[in-house]
């Protein structure tokens, strides 16, 4: 019961880094997204992947060779099937608003990333028969709850703060927010893709608590092939954006931005060094209850950073209620499941 506690914990420090990683990138200044977003993902997606592989692999190159090819192409095409998601996310704000479009993503992508590894494994009779399985989709439903109420409390924030989105569009935002959630279901899968990379690491003498994490060199390549791509692609084709311009600043800009970029891009690849800290302490068997309690400890932290940079503070009444209701509720859905395991 403690191994399964500490895994719920440490899922929620992941959360947390993932709910913080954007503060730092919205200090960046002078710089065009797209140019922010690729230096934030040469620390997230490259360099502290490869690194921490690097230092817990006896032999980096061996490794990689002897996992079989298609173990290796499923876990990239679904990080890239993750970073197409990714690219979507910026649309969904854009047509939907942040507190709605991150509201409906993350439903369907907690639902999606939850569910569908347990039924490719068959353990669509577990889901339903077993009291641990049960309990799941009863946290499941509850999480979806409090995300909805945390959602509604936003977008009660945004009108009471007279906030719009200028482009805003119901029926494209949703069928983005949709497929943004889809995709984004592609870490789950390519996490769970990867079970045979993180039993060789564990073969290879890693600690089971760091096995999963040299699977993410692959998993974070293919989210970065899709995110690079999208940025530079408009960095060169579009007139009113500029990498030569953005590099341009002088240096003491230059330096702020970059140590900026750098931190959100640390701190996203925390959340899931951490998650990987989690699964770890949960048994395998219950392995589709880790992405279920990440992506609600997003949202819970999400809102508990909001809470503590001021955004909600001209709020008042009945949004923040509404904020504090919501999280109340994930907190409860995540000691559900918990228990569900434990029993």
């Amino acid at each position: 019961m403690n191994s399964i506690f500490a895994g719920i914990g440490w899922h929620m420090v992941g959360a947390a880094a993932a709910a913080s990683f954007y503060a730092p990138i919205e200090k960046v200044k002078r710089w065009s997204w797209e140019t922010t977003w690729a230096v934030a993902g040469i620390f997230s997606w490259i360099l502290l992947p490869i690194s921490v592989a690097l230092v817990l692999l006896p032999n980096f190159r061996a490794f990689y060779a002897a996992v079989p090819g298609n173990v290796l192409l499923r876990v990239f095409l679904f990080g890239c099937m993750w970073g197409i998601g990714n690219v979507n996310y910026g649309l969904t704000m854009r047509w939907l608003g942040m507190s709605l479009g991150i509201g409906v993503a993350i439903g369907v992508t907690l639902v999606v990333g939850t569910l569908i590894p347990p039924l490719v494994h068959g353990q669509r009779l577990g889901l339903l028969t077993t009291t641990s399985g049960r309990f799941t989709l009863a946290g499941i439903l509850l999480a979806l709850t409090g995300i909805a109420v945390v959602s509604w409390a936003g977008h009660q924030k945004e009108r009471r703060l007279g906030l719009r989105t200028g482009e805003f569009n119901l029926t494209k935002g949703l069928v983005l927010a949709v497929l943004c959630g889809i995709f984004s279901s592609g870490m789950s899968f390519a996490i769970d893709a990867a079970r045979p990379m993180t039993v060789a690491a564990q073969h290879a003498g890693v600690r089971p608590l760091y096995a999963a994490l040299p699977s993410y060199v692959v998993i974070m390549g293919g989210g970065a092939l899709v995110n690079f791509a999208y940025c530079f692609g408009r960095l060169a084709f579009r007139r009113e954006l500029s990498l030569r311009s953005d590099l341009a600043q002088p240096t003491r800009t230059l330096a702020r931005n970059a140590s900026m970029a750098a931190s959100g891009g640390i701190l996203w690849y925390l959340q899931f060094f951490f998650y990987a800290w989690g699964a770890a302490n949960i048994p395998v068997r219950l392995g589709y209850v880790n992405w279920m309690l990440h992506m609600s400890g997003y949202v819970l932290f999400g809102g508990i950073v909001g809470l503590a940079l001021g955004e909600w503070r001209a709020a008042r009444g009945r949004p923040v209620r509404l904020l504090w209701a919501g999280m109340a509720l994930i907190i409860a859905a995540a000691n559900l499941v918990g228990l569900g395991m434990a029993s």
